[in-house]
Parts: C-alpha cells; sequence; structure tokens
C-alpha cells in the first residue's frame, strides 16, 4: 500500500511539472515556431554542400546520394530533443525570477520527478515536427516497423540522456552562474564535433581524432546508421561500442544529474536574489 501510495505520489508530480512547463511554452506560440523553423535552417547548408560534393564521389562512409537525406532529416530531430537542456535552466531562472523556486526546491519534491517532469513536457511539445520528420524519412528511405520502434527507442534514450545534461545546467544556472556559462560553451564545441550536420568522412584527420573523442558522434552515427542498415541484429554486432554508450549514458547521466544537482544546490543555494 505505501509502495503505491508513493507510486501514485510520484506520478502526480511528474504530470503536474509536465503540466505547467507544457502550457509556459505555449503561452509563446512565435518563439515556439521559431524553435521548430531553426533547425531547419541548420540543416539547408548540409543538404546544399554534400549535394554538390556528391557530385564528385560516389559516398562518404555508408553515406550515398540515394541515403543522404536520412542523414540531415533525423539531425533536425536530435537537434529538437537537444532543446531539452536548454529547458531546464530557462524554466529554473524563470521560478527564480519568480520566487518560486525555493518551494519548489524546499518541498518534499523529489529530484527526479523534476527531470522526469520537464523531460515530458518538452517531447510532447517537439513531438508533432519530431514526427512529421521521422514520416518523410519513411517515406524516402523505408525501413520495417520493428527498425522504426527501435530507432524511436533511441531518440528516448537520447532524450533522457539530455535530460540529465539539462539538470546539471539548470541548477548551475540558478547556482554558479559562471560555471554555466563555461559549461554553455564547452557543451557548444561538443555539440559541434559530433557529426551532427556532417558526415564523418569529410572532417580532415586532425578534426576526426577529436571526434572519436566525443560520445555524442557515436550516439548519433548509430541511430542514422540503424535506420538506413535496416537490420538491428547487424548493427548492434558491428557497432557495440555506440550502443554500449548510448544504454550507458541513458543511465548514468540522468541519475548523474540528480546527483549533482542537490550537490551544487547545498553547496551554492539560489544566488542572485
Amino acid at each position: 500500500m505505501n509502495f503505491s501510495k508513493a507510486a501514485k505520489d510520484n506520478l502526480s508530480q511528474i504530470l503536474a511539472i509536465t503540466e505547467k512547463n507544457f502550457r509556459l511554452r505555449l503561452r509563446v506560440r512565435i518563439s515556439l515556431f521559431f524553435s521548430f523553423v531553426s533547425p531547419i535552417i541548420m540543416i539547408i547548408m548540409p543538404l546544399i554542400i554534400m549535394g554538390k560534393f556528391f557530385e564528385y564521389n560516389d559516398n562518404f562512409g555508408p553515406w550515398t546520394e540515394a541515403n543522404f537525406l536520412i542523414f540531415p532529416f533525423l539531425a533536425y530531430n536530435i537537434a529538437l530533443l537537444k532543446s531539452i537542456i536548454k529547458v531546464f535552466p530557462t524554466n529554473l531562472r524563470q521560478e527564480k525570477y519568480w520566487q518560486t523556486l525555493q518551494c519548489l526546491i524546499i518541498a518534499p519534491f523529489n529530484r527526479f520527478n523534476l527531470l522526469f517532469g520537464m523531460f515530458l513536457s518538452q517531447v510532447l511539445i517537439v513531438s508533432i515536427p519530431f514526427f512529421i520528420f521521422i514520416i518523410i524519412c519513411y517515406f524516402i528511405y523505408p525501413i520495417s516497423f520493428f527498425t522504426l520502434f527501435f530507432v524511436l527507442f533511441l531518440f528516448l534514450l537520447i532524450a533522457l540522456i539530455f535530460s540529465g545534461i539539462g539538470i546539471i545546467m539548470g541548477i548551475f544556472a540558478i547556482s554558479h552562474e559562471e560555471m554555466w556559462a563555461i559549461l554553455s560553451f564547452l557543451l557548444t564545441l561538443v555539440f559541434w564535433a559530433s557529426c551532427l550536420t556532417y558526415p564523418f568522412d569529410i572532417y580532415p584527420d586532425f578534426l576526426q581524432f577529436l571526434i572519436r573523442l566525443n560520445p555524442f558522434y557515436y550516439m548519433f552515427d548509430v541511430v542514422r546508421l540503424t535506420w538506413i542498415e535496416n537490420n538491428i541484429l547487424l548493427t548492434l554486432q558491428l557497432y557495440p561500442f555506440n550502443f554500449a554508450i548510448i544504454f550507458s549514458c541513458a543511465i548514468i547521466l540522468p541519475i548523474l544529474g540528480v546527483i549533482v544537482f542537490n550537490y551544487i544546490y547545498k553547496k551554492y543555494g539560489i544566488v542572485g536574489y
């Protein structure tokens, strides 16, 4: 009975956070609309440049003129999910300036519920453009429904990873803004070196070395490879390291994020009122 009550209480808290953040995002619909359009602009240049490259090269790694559209279109969806990272500092800073944040943190409120609530709200918000691009990809390069569901599962893991990063960014945004600025800059560099918009094989050797050190590269790459190969068992056999990274990070980063959140809040509290 106690377990059932605790589960209901946690679910109630998660749904309350989800509903609140969902309604807040819908208040400014123009801003929300441009948050969907901006990633489209991001993939236009790779489409133009790679279209020109394919006139002189048959392929870049596994990518050919026939399947390359899958690369930037799935990059668009990754960029949509990446917005989860920004949601945490944005919402927590709003709570801070409204002077409601202390009530939220001091109350008997599980930090995992905060993480999952913001995670669910953002996933719901981006779901329409996300699935539009998934459907486009499916018509361009059809795959089995089993592979499609597995790709969606991998996207879910990436969203959880971004939530773990987001809650870390969020606590620094309200407790140590200088560190938040440094982490934001470093995160920008990490995404830049993740092959989000251009295939690995077009980069020079010295940059390929740096990219291989980037866990995001392996996460993003395996989602797209799973799609174009359309053979999950084969992809698992060929890229076990990629799957090990994405599965382990999806478990570790949300837990680590909550631990860091509690530690930083205990050490610095809320500053800047």
